[in-house]
């Protein structure tokens, strides 16, 4: 009678598993990224001196906020981490890496049914896997670290079975705009949620990616999708291991089963000031824009610079918009380059940066001045997230038709 996120736990604690629980969970992964990363080594230096890491077969730096660094803070910051980590042997994926979540499940590290701890409020992307990721504080990682555990309250679960299809230029982006539409940001605080139904079958990898990334904006634990056979075929490759998915019983009991209907869905936006303030493209359309930004964790995929380049189509982002492509991970980033994505994006007046998380981190490119408007691909538009201006998330698709007019545009317009 267990959900996913009950199966995981009991597999990792000695305690009972049942939701409300307190337990103590085994970690399959422990990483820090350079945000926390050098806050992470000076609380284990205070607290454990001398002391070792628990396994650091398990145990990784994960640079992706500010990347390479472009401020001495920073730089001073990811060196403190590499110098521990090479007293520790612990490996670092550097500058050059990409986001974390992703490299991690890219190197077959976060694996369906494990659990991973990093100082990254969407760890949890890596339920698109069937995988419990968490972010935690420096304290806590720091623990993480030197025990190879964490304390954790086990989360209610709830399923959504999600009924109907869409069809291009609508996306995965929308799909999980639309969740946020149904739910805010409130109706999901702490629950593992689970996604059923034929428009959650027939998800991508990517495209369950980008629904996962959300989940933090939602106020959710996780989103959580039973591993198609691509997705186990996909860790399985990444592992160089076969893996196995981790499934909820028939009859496993749940807070609550909601229905969504997402036949026929359209375009969506989220508009300043929150990820939940979701509307139609139709509805917002005619904002000018003054940039563009495609990539992060949410949207940073190749099957994303694919929609991106589709709708593009050889057309070149308008007179006074700058269009940022920043890819997830190194990989991806190789990927453009080999199939020419890379250099038709350039053509069309994109700036391709390296991998990283980009203008989410405050350091890198797609940060926007006071009274800059820009539409993202990325998951969060509170005040000051992206910068000082105004940010609209969106799908790919729609980001690259409002590149394309120079002002918010609904796909349709254009694909």
């Amino acid at each position: 009678m267990a959900t996913i996120v009950e199966k995981i736990i009991a597999a990792h604690s000695a305690d009972d598993v049942y939701a409300g629980a307190t337990v103590w969970l085994e970690l399959d992964v422990r990483a820090a990224r350079d945000f926390g990363g050098a806050s992470v080594v000076k609380n284990f230096e205070k607290h454990y001196p001398g002391q070792k890491v628990a396994e650091a077969g398990k145990t990784f730096f994960t640079f992706d906020c500010v990347v390479p660094a472009n401020n001495i803070p920073y730089a001073n910051n990811q060196q403190l981490c590499r110098e521990f980590a090479a007293r520790q042997g612990v490996k670092v994926f550097d500058v050059d890496a990409g986001i974390g979540s992703h490299v991690l499940m890219e190197e077959g590290l976060a694996r369906p049914g494990q659990t991973v701890v990093n100082t990254d409020s969407h760890m949890n992307v890596v339920g698109a896997i069937g995988c419990l990721g968490q972010g935690m504080g420096d304290a806590d990682v720091a623990f993480a670290f030197r025990a190879g555990w964490t304390w954790l309250e086990v989360p209610p679960s709830v399923k959504v079975v999600l009924n109907g299809k869409f069809k291009w230029p609508t996306t995965a982006k929308d799909l999980a705009l639309a969740l946020l539409r149904e739910f805010g940001s409130s109706r999901l605080l702490g629950k593992a949620v689970e996604l059923y139904g034929p428009a959650a079958e027939r998800l991508s990898l990517e495209e369950r990616i980008t629904v996962a990334s959300m989940a933090t904006e939602m106020g959710a634990v996780g989103i959580f999708m039973p591993p198609s056979d691509e997705v186990l075929e996909w860790c399985g490759g990444a592992a160089g291991a076969e893996v196995e998915g981790v499934y909820a019983d028939e009859d496993a009991s749940y807070e609550a089963t909601y229905e969504l209907d997402v036949d026929g869905l359209e375009p969506l936006v989220a508009c300043p000031p929150s990820p939940a303030n979701v509307k139609s493209a139709s509805d917002v359309a005619g904002r000018e824009i003054g940039s563009a930004f495609f990539g992060s964790c949410t949207n940073g995929r190749l099957e994303d610079f694919r929609a991106t380049a589709r709708v593009m189509s050889g057309r070149p982002a308008a007179d006074g918009v700058v269009a940022y492509a920043v890819p997830a991970t190194r990989r991806v980033y190789g990927a453009m380059l080999a199939e020419g994505l890379a250099a038709e994006l350039f053509s069309a007046g994109f700036v391709v940066s390296n991998a990283g998380c980009g203008g989410c981190a405050q350091g890198q490119i797609g940060m926007t001045g006071k009274g800059e408007v820009q539409v993202s691909t990325s998951n969060r538009n509170f005040p000051g997230k992206q910068g000082a201006g105004e940010t609209y998330l969106c799908s790919p698709a729609t980001a690259a038709a409002s590149a394309i007019m120079g002002r918010i545009t609904d796909p349709r317009e254009v694909a």
